[in-house]
């Protein structure tokens, strides 16, 4: 799958994500001012947020390969990744 340029700037500069954009980036800037720690938690905290919307998408498809489909399938493991996404909807689109 490719992303182009003007795709990565329509998904970087939709308002809804400005909280998940503005933690990331202050996640790496927090990094290279040699706060390592902090920064990571904040880039952490801003993929989950930009990306929380796949992560279910990503978990669904991936419940069919041999040794991670049969822990994805785990009543809790679905649960956890259903409440990413807000629930288990099945026409969703991934976040790009």
């Amino acid at each position: 799958m490719k992303t182009g340029f003007s795709r990565t700037v329509r998904f970087f500069s939709r308002p809804d994500r400005i909280k998940g954009i503005v933690a990331f980036f202050g996640g790496i800037t927090l990094v290279m001012f040699r706060w390592p720690v902090f920064g990571m938690i904040l880039q952490l905290y801003g993929i989950i947020y930009l990306f929380g919307q796949f992560f279910p998408i990503a978990a669904q498809s991936m419940q069919d390969t041999p040794v991670i489909g049969n822990i994805l399938k785990m009543p809790a493991v679905e649960n956890f990744f259903a409440s990413f996404g807000g629930g288990g909807s099945s026409g969703r689109r991934a976040p790009v």
